[in-house]
């Protein structure tokens, strides 16, 4: 058996009930996350992503596929969301950080890939001695196991809807490449590479059943989510002079 873990992950076995684990204290930053300039979101997670991170889309294949991402930093390896092992307060927490140590995996058997997915949580994290039971003496699960169980399987579902939603973006011929560019006040230039955003002015182009469907799907809404979270780059930018030594 094979198992291939999500991005950030570094070594995954399948989750046991005798297994006791670290659980993320309240507030924690996975450490992954701690270098990372963007994370992935989900469907259901545009709104609430978008009121406090630039919300983009990008391909790693080179337009084959795209996945809708939150933009954490100006450049490679900067999470201005995140300082020493915690995420800044009062803004949203994506839930790709949020189940963390846990996942769901990729499994696959004599080089063929199985269609369900395999509840994984990260090795390291396995603590018999000070980590906490998720399975009482009967092997049935305890509420704080149900509830991660919840977000797990949720989410795995809405990132299939995502997809949906990047197929439909795609196939529509809505996405368009382009940058960010700023003048750092402390001198110097920056520039945020690799990123699509919705063109807004092909929308109105799309014949009847095609607007139909983008509204349908609830697609129409997560398009303007995502267009005016690209404001969000601004205070992006007032958070890295925050950060900036003086």
């Amino acid at each position: 058996m094979q198992i291939n873990p999500p991005f950030g992950y570094t070594d995954v076995v399948p989750l046991r009930k005798t297994h006791r684990v670290r659980l993320m204290r309240a507030g924690e930053a996975p450490p992954f996350s701690r270098a990372l300039n963007a994370i992935p979101i989900s469907y259901t997670e545009f709104a609430p992503a978008a009121r406090d991170y630039p919300v983009v889309f990008t391909s790693g294949d080179g337009g084959k596929t795209y996945a809708p991402v939150a933009v954490l930093g100006m450049s490679q390896g900067e999470n201005l969301f995140s300082a020493q092992d915690a995420w800044a307060q009062d803004v949203y927490v994506p839930a790709y950080a949020r189940r963390y140590p846990f996942c769901m995996a990729r499994v696959r058997m004599q080089d063929v890939e199985r269609q369900e997915r395999l509840i994984c949580v990260e090795k390291a994290y396995i603590d018999e001695a000070g980590g906490e039971p998720l399975f009482d003496g009967k092997g049935e699960p305890l509420a704080k196991w149900r509830d991660l169980q919840r977000l797990l399987v949720e989410y795995e579902a809405d990132l299939e809807r995502g997809r949906e939603l990047c197929a439909i973006l795609a196939d529509y011929a809505l996405l368009q490449p382009f940058n960010m560019q700023a003048t750092l006040n402390q001198g110097g230039q920056m520039q945020l590479t690799g990123m699509h955003r919705v063109d807004e002015t092909k929308i109105e182009h799309l014949n009847s059943s095609q607007f139909k469907n983008l509204a349908k799907k609830g697609i129409l809404g997560r398009i303007y989510a995502h267009l005016l979270s690209l404001e969000n780059f601004a205070r992006l930018l007032r958070r890295r002079a925050g950060r900036a030594p003086a």
